[in-house]
């Protein structure tokens, strides 16, 4: 296929879909305040969904059909160049992400008050945080399931992949079932896992349950093998004639698996709750088929009926996701650490912005909400300004 077909066949709207989910998981990780957040920008407390509870998932569901479409490349044959590329994206991913953790605690500690600490002393108390750092976070997960699929998807025949899925699924509501999985508290089986394994000194500190654990790692690889799935429904049939009748057939297929998966999920969760925190097979089905059909309206909007004027603000994240995730990771740290003097004492960018200039004009609610978005402004700066230059940076 050459360049100017590939270009002719491009969707843009994964791109967009790729940067809803980017813009989306910086807003709702950095609010002006956690104790007054709008509500659909909250997490569900342990089961249920929000409209917050969407964005990591949908990020996990396009994850997988972006790894069906680089894997074609190898005709999805196992060679050593290809397992070594997967690994060591996965490396880095997961190593990326464990930075990010030691940054925040190093920058949060060289910021805070430490008398009697020499420079020295302070120094390597703040680089030395590794006895307490966590393990396992957001952009571990999407490594460690990335990862997971590239090689089931190069090493196993594709028809026996949905079965695969089936599988983790069920064994895993087993696991729940019989582990007590689906209380909020440390006799849960994750917890007891995590806490054995990684030990609580790593985890996040949440009734015991670290959201991106061990276990419920398990449905997260079932998770991205459907998108791989659903990518190569959409896209494994090149006989289409005409770009039209091609994206015709994306749209069919993409809500009717989306209308069935939702389906199922939200059917199924009377036996199984919906719950994010410990990665529900129902919350699986629920959240692929959401964005399912979420992706096959944003293909009608953008690639059908060519409204696309408003893509440009979505696609800035979308062509560069993990790195602009990291950048927003990375900005958070510094405006919540660098402080100056401010009256009597000090005051972080952070607290400047939503104590001194948002809330006197939005209220502490409204103020919150409002730093959210001028934090996504800034990043948008930025990655429109790698966009509009054409520099992708891939991670």
């Amino acid at each position: 296929m050459n360049s100017q077909t590939k270009t002719n066949k491009r969707i843009l709207a994964l791109d967009i879909l790729r940067g809803v989910t980017i813009a989306g998981m910086i807003m709702v990780n950095n609010p002006g305040t956690w104790g007054h957040i709008s509500a659909p920008l909250r997490h569900a407390e342990w089961n249920g969904l929000t409209p917050t509870d969407l964005v990591f998932p949908f990020f996990m569901f396009i994850m997988g059909i972006s790894t069906y479409i680089s894997l074609k490349k190898y005709n999805f044959k196992f060679s050593h160049a290809a397992a070594l590329k997967i690994l060591k994206r996965t490396i880095i991913i997961f190593l990326i992400g464990l930075a990010i953790g030691w940054f925040s605690r190093f920058c949060y500690y060289w910021a805070g008050s430490h008398e009697g600490l020499s420079f020295g002393e302070q120094l390597w108390a703040s680089v030395w945080t590794f006895d307490r750092i966590r393990i396992l976070g957001v952009m571990q997960r999407l490594a460690l399931c990335y990862g997971a699929t590239a090689i089931i998807a190069l090493t196993m025949k594709h028809r026996h992949i949905p079965y695969l899925i089936a599988t983790l699924l069920v064994g895993y509501f087993i696991l729940l079932m019989c582990g007590n999985g689906f209380a909020y508290n440390e006799t849960n089986i994750l917890s007891i896992v995590d806490r054995a394994i990684l030990t609580p000194a790593h985890m996040y500190k949440d009734n015991g349950i670290d959201p991106e654990g061990l276990l419920s790692t398990i449905p997260s690889i079932a998770h991205v093998l459907l998108g791989f799935c659903v990518g190569r429904m959409m896209l494994d049939s090149n006989k289409a004639e005409s770009r039209e009748a091609l994206l015709n057939s994306h749209l069919i297929k993409l809500f009717l698996v989306g209308a069935i998966l939702t389906f199922t999920g939200f059917l199924l969760s009377y036996g199984c709750p919906i719950n994010k925190k410990i990665w529900s097979p129902t919350f699986v089905l629920t959240t692929c088929g959401l964005a399912s059909s979420f992706l096959a309206l944003l293909i009608w909007i953008i690639d059908v009926k060519g409204y696309k004027k408003w893509c440009t603000f979505f696609e800035a994240f979308g062509v560069n996701p993990l790195f602009m995730y990291v950048l927003g990771g990375v900005l958070s740290i510094l405006f919540g650490s660098i402080s100056f003097p401010w009256g009597d004492g000090s005051i972080s960018i952070h607290g400047f912005l939503y104590k001194i200039v948002l809330i006197p004009i939005f209220g502490e609610t409204g103020g919150s909400l409002a730093y959210a978005l001028l934090f996504v402004a800034i990043n948008w700066c930025i990655g429109y300004q790698l966009y509009k230059r054409k520099i992708y940076i891939k991670i």
